[in-house]
């Protein structure tokens, strides 16, 4: 058993990439020698920001020898057969060959070959080359002087066998058994013939952390400390913590302090400035939600002094950054939020779809529209939609676009604004991904749902859908927000017409109507109530003062197929969104076959109730006794399509067994009381009156035959079986269900 280590080191790695690479590096050296034939015990990798490192511990030092068995033609078989059998195999002469008997297939000739096993050593050599050479990164480069590419460029390989170096060489770079520590405390060189030499010697001498685990673990240990002793608590940041671990081969972590009077900026500032020019961790009061004047430092050196002087300059270069903040904070809040507005005309959105300031317009018209629907006030949802997108144009958002939302709440309420609409200003972008928050306030609900809604039309309108992997606008978040906003929220309306009247804007032009106008709004609200081809749409339409502009007669020949598409495709992320909720598809697909398909919330209500009656005896069998039922019918119309007119004869039915008439009379009296509980959405309470059918299908598919000889009965006891599935049918199409 040999012990394998291998490093690949380069100029710094970035911290995101580290994680990554350090698995895909054991993924490939394993399957390599497994492919070789190589066994071994233990298999780990690690990194840092300037190595790769994996280790092979109990490696076979040499690959079995494989028997391998090559079947050949059957004996008496042409001789051109048997020649091309004894080439293929590397035969002199047929009697080389074994002969094996099968009962069934005859004699026939077997060449029986051993491949010899393969060193380790050689199949390392062989491996790494390849490994590298074909390593995946997210970005990498080309060094001048060959045509490798790594993601900084390539130093040093180590790599030892048994304390032996595996030669080899790939772009320019020879393997060997020297490695190198910190720049600062230990660099070096340190040759190294093992595992635990090299961890021995780097994490000695050289000053190098290996793992990643540990890293981490020292930063938070020394950030528990310096926050003790000071009486702060840090504001956690898993997304930094995972940075500056990837940052940092001697982490040590030092408590810096900055100018008290930056903390009159919105904390959001303070933090985003710390995170992304400079790497550092907020802190705070225990027991506090303010940030204290004070911030953490991830250095990679250990200073003489303690840290003072890290602590001092950090605090420098803090200093002029909060600064330049400052100043952005009071130059923005120095222009109202309707002048920040204006300029959203003069930046694209999407060509076809207009400027920002189009999409500004319909989205506060839509989020008007929403308002009801979602408890709203129409002027406040209205305004914040107006409003939401203002601080785009604002210095601040242009220095951290991650605060957009965030500064225009902040803007809004230092110029009075109502504090629901600053709130949803922050809050209508969300949510962003399935972990985040979503919105329940009104007013916020309304400018979300409004904004999304208008992003999915618009883009279905000029038909640039997501295909495959990509969605370069973010179109399946999106959906999934509408999806989240709908469902958290329990917003009741039929998605297809506010769809419909939305994709109609769009197909008109960004600039072919004012729809913020009071007959177009009425135009507007006709189409999302009752469709784009009601009674009400065409006499909102020819209400419009004036006469018909040139795009009326668009609405006329309007094509609702568009938005239908959009519909399958936010019916796609509620089944994504449900079955990670656990949901049953086949259950799912069942509920989104009814009519009323476009009320999210009724369509969740109704997957939740017969997700529970199918795990129910009750229901399994019922389901059992419906796909019978539905099988027989299915094939009867294959034979022929049944008569449309087919009804059950009472009279007939009172002439048959007495589980036929028990049938029938459980059909009738279920039908008639499901219509209460269907009105009322009470699915759990159908769901019980279908129970009650369970015991009549049973004793009837027991007691009576339904292809019977008079074609009168056969006939009606198909129509009662009909019966029986559109019973069912009135609460979810059972059909789609999986037996």
């Amino acid at each position: 058993m040999a012990e394998l280590l291998l490093e690949l080191f380069s100029e710094e790695i970035p911290a995101r990439m580290q994680g990554r690479a350090e698995a895909d590096l054991l993924a490939a050296l394993t399957a390599r020698l497994k492919e070789a034939g190589l066994g071994w015990k233990t298999a780990f990798a690690v990194s840092g920001p300037r190595r790769l490192t994996a280790v092979i511990e109990g490696l076979d030092a040499r690959s079995a020898d494989v028997r391998e068995e090559k079947k050949g033609p059957k004996v008496g078989a042409p001789q051109q057969a048997i020649d091309g059998f004894l080439r293929g195999a590397g035969l002199a002469t047929i009697d080389e060959a074994s002969i094996v008997s099968d009962p069934k297939k005859g004699d026939s000739y077997v060449a029986y070959q051993t491949v010899p096993g393969r060193d380790a050593v050689d199949v390392i050599a062989e491996a790494v080359p390849a490994i590298v050479r074909g390593f995946s990164w997210p970005k990498s480069m080309r060094t001048a002087s060959g045509d490798l590419r790594w993601v900084r460029p390539l130093q040093r390989i180590v790599c030892v066998l048994d304390g032996a170096v595996v030669p080899f060489e790939v772009g320019g770079v020879v393997s060997g058994n020297v490695t190198e520590g910190h720049r600062v405390h230990g660099r070096g060189p340190y040759t190294v013939k093992g595992w635990k030499d090299y961890k021995k010697s780097l994490e000695g001498k050289g000053h190098v952390i290996l793992s990643r685990a540990d890293r981490r673990a020292r930063i938070l240990a020394g950030i528990a400390d310096v926050c003790g002793k000071a009486g702060l608590e840090l504001v956690p940041d898993e997304g930094l913590l995972e940075e500056v671990t990837g940052l940092a081969e001697w982490p040590v972590v030092v408590l810096g302090q900055m100018d008290p009077s930056f903390l009159d900026l919105p904390p959001e500032v303070i933090k985003l400035s710390m995170r992304t020019h400079q790497k550092y961790f907020a802190v705070r009061r225990p027991g506090t939600e303010g940030l204290a004047p004070n911030f953490i430092v991830v250095a990679n050196i250990s200073a003489s002094d303690g840290g003072v002087k890290i602590a001092e300059g950090n605090a420098r270069v803090l200093s002029a950054r909060l600064s330049d903040a400052r100043f952005f904070w009071e130059k923005d809040k120095a222009t109202p939020l309707e002048v920040m507005g204006e300029k959203l005309k003069t930046i694209a959105f999407k060509e076809e779809l207009g400027s920002l300031g189009d999409k500004v317009e319909r989205v506060a018209a839509l989020a008007r529209e929403l308002a009801p629907k979602v408890g709203a006030d129409p002027d406040l949802a209205e305004r914040a939609a107006r409003l939401a997108k203002a601080d785009l144009v604002s210095e601040m958002v242009g220095e951290f676009p991650e605060l957009q939302g965030v500064m225009g709440r902040y803007y809004a309420r230092a110029a009075g604004e109502d504090a629901r609409v600053a709130d949803a200003i922050r809050d209508h972008y969300k949510p962003q991904g399935p972990s985040d928050v979503v919105p329940s306030e009104p007013v916020a609900i309304a400018a979300a749902l409004a904004d999304k809604l208008d992003t999915l039309t618009g883009f279905w309108a000029i038909s640039e859908k997501p295909t495959g992997s990509k969605d370069p606008f973010a179109l399946r978040r999106a959906a999934l927000g509408v999806v989240r906003l709908i469902l958290d929220n329990g917003v009741r309306f039929s998605l297809d017409r506010f769809n419909d009247a939305q994709v109609l804007k769009h197909q008109i032009g960004p600039r072919g109507a004012d729809w913020s106008a009071p007959s177009l709004s009425a135009l507007a609200s006709a189409i999302m109530q009752h469709g784009v081809f009601s009674d009400q749409a065409q006499s909102a339409l020819s209400a419009i003062e004036g006469g018909l502009p040139a795009w009326a007669n668009r609405v006329s020949s309007h094509d609702p197929s568009v938005s239908d598409d959009l519909l399958d495709f936010l019916h796609d992320r509620l089944k994504v969104h449900l079955r990670d909720q656990g949901a049953r598809h086949d259950v799912v697909d069942a509920c989104l076959s009814m009519p009323d398909r476009c009320d999210l919330v009724l369509i969740v209500k109704r997957v939740a109730a017969l997700g529970a009656f199918l795990e129910t005896e009750d229901g399994a069998t019922l389901l059992a006794g419906y796909k019978r039922a539905a099988n027989i019918l299915k094939a009867e119309e294959k034979k022929g399509a049944l008569p449309e007119t087919l009804s059950v004869d009472g009279a007939l039915v009172a002439r048959g067994p007495a589980a036929e008439q028990a049938l029938w009379a459980a059909v009738q009296g279920a039908t008639a009381s499901l219509e209460a509980p269907l009105a009322a959405e009470d699915f759990a309470g159908a769901m019980t009156v279908l129970a009650g059918l369970r015991g009549p299908v049973d004793a009837f598919f027991e007691g009576v035959m339904v292809n019977d000889p008079d074609a009168a009965v056969r006939a009606n006891r198909l129509a009662l079986l009909a019966e029986v599935r559109g019973a069912l049918h009135k609460v979810a199409d059972f059909s789609k269900i999986e037996g």
